[in-house]
This record gives structure tokens, C-alpha cells and sequence, in this order.
């Protein structure tokens, strides 16, 4: 039996989808034949990611939205589905780190970075699961990180959020699965992308973690797409409640 990793007719809403992992995530998807929404807060860099997508013959539309606004969600399901209709799988990948020493972290910080990571990717999925359950398929893809498993500095808020994002994916999993709605999460290494740009701006810094890999290289956004798409199709559908660690091996060193 061959298995299935076509996305043809599937409507994906990628958050986070501007730049970064989100942006590879999406462009990953559009490939596999997903009509993908993307959505963040810069309008222009959402065009730009959708004419990524256009360029290479798939279908995007861009969605502006403040994703830390809780108020905002139930309303940014219900635009998701107003370009290419009903969406069946969801990535949340929109996040922030803000870098401050420990003794910094101010309640803001830690209500944005919170709500970002862990309160978006639940009310967001809840929204979006009835039309899941309705269509009989659901795949939600969480963006777990490194941080999941170990601590790294100034990185309080974030880790606590990777953290929790491994246990809601398992959440979500046990109340959703038996609708046809799978849940599990990408906890990436380190890729190039604005949230790691001051660790790559630093070759020292960069060829250091490269070395602790198995693999002995840093991610490339390329790296990201076989697993997207995996999770996000057919061929997953006896996969739910687990994080795949994306990172060449770091955490098996």
C-alpha cells in the first residue's frame, strides 16, 4: 500500500506564515498542493510569502491579524475560510522571544509570549474544529522548540510555553483524534530565522551548535517541509499526540 502525502483540495491557515519557519512551513504545504492562508501582522510581509507561493504555481491568500489579541480568534477562523473555503489543517506557528534576563521578564512580556504560544494555538484550534470534524479530517501542526526539553538563558516565558505546547499537543490529540483530527507538534533546532538571528549573527555561536548535532549543521528552512507535510497528510493519520524533534539530531547527542 502506497501511501498518501498529496494535499490536493486541502485548505490550510498557516500563522506565522510571514516569515521564518511559518513561511517554509506554508510554502512546504502550498507544494504539496494545499491552497494556504497565511496569516501575521505585517501585511507586506504576508504578500510577499503569498507571491512566494504564487510564483511556484500554488494557491495563497494573506490574512491580517493581531494573533496575541484573544478577542481575535473566533473572527480569524471565520476570515481563514472566506478564500478557499473550510479549513481542515492548521499550523500554529506565530511565536515571540523576547530574550530578557530572568529578573526582567515584566507581566506584558509574559502575557504576550504566553498567549502567543500556548492560549492562540488552543482557542484558534478549538475554533477551527467543528468545520474539521464536520469535513472528517483535521490535522494542527504546534511549533514546540528545543526549550520543550531543556532551558537555554533569557529564555523564561518561551520555554515555559514550548513546554506546555507538548502537553496541550497531547491534549489535543486525546479529545480530537477520534474525530479524524490529529494533533502533534515540530519542535525545530536551529534554523535560520528572525527569533534566532542573534545566534547566527554570531559564526562562533552558530558553528558551536552546529557541531552538537548529530548531524553536524545547523537546520536550513528546507529541512522543515518533509515533516510539515507529513503530519499534515493522509500518510500521519495513525500519528497524533507526538513531537517530532526536527534538529538534526541535538537532542540525541
Amino acid at each position: 500500500m502506497r501511501p498518501s502525502f498529496e494535499l490536493d483540495g486541502r485548505v490550510a491557515l498557516v500563522t506565522g506564515g510571514s516569515s521564518g519557519l511559518g513561511r517554509a512551513m506554508a510554502e512546504a504545504l502550498a507544494a504539496a498542493g494545499a491552497r494556504v492562508v497565511v496569516a501575521a501582522r505585517r501585511r507586506e510581509a504576508l504578500e510577499a510569502s503569498v507571491a512566494a507561493i504564487e510564483a511556484e504555481g500554488g494557491q495563497a491568500a494573506a490574512l491580517v491579524a493581531d494573533l496575541a489579541d484573544p478577542a481575535a480568534l473566533e473572527d480569524v477562523a471565520q476570515r481563514a475560510a472566506e478564500p478557499f473555503g473550510p479549513v481542515t489543517i492548521l499550523v500554529n506557528a506565530a511565536g515571540v522571544n523576547l530574550r530578557q534576563p530572568i529578573e526582567e521578564v515584566d507581566l506584558a512580556s509574559w502575557q504576550l509570549t504566553l498567549q502567543l504560544h500556548l492560549g492562540t494555538p488552543f482557542f484558534l484550534s478549538r475554533a477551527l474544529v467543528p468545520g474539521m470534524r464536520e469535513a472528517g479530517y483535521g490535522r494542527i501542526i504546534n511549533l514546540a522548540s528545543l526549550q520543550s526539553r531543556r532551558a537555554f538563558p533569557d529564555s523564561a516565558p518561551y520555554g515555559a510555553g514550548k513546554g506546555g505546547i507538548v502537553q496541550l499537543t497531547r491534549a489535543m490529540a486525546e479529545a480530537w483524534s477520534r474525530h479524524g483530527i490529529n494533533a502533534n507538534a515540530i519542535a525545530p533546532g536551529f534554523f535560520p530565522t528572525e527569533l534566532t538571528a542573534p545566534v547566527f549573527e554570531d559564526p562562533a555561536s552558530a558553528e558551536a551548535l552546529a557541531a552538537r548535532t548529530a548531524v553536524g549543521r545547523n537546520g536550513t528552512l528546507a529541512d522543515i517541509a518533509g515533516p510539515t507535510v507529513f503530519l499534515a497528510s493522509p500518510a500521519a493519520g495513525y500519528v497524533t499526540g507526538q513531537t517530532l524533534y526536527v534538529d538534526g539530531g541535538f537532542t540525541a547527542k
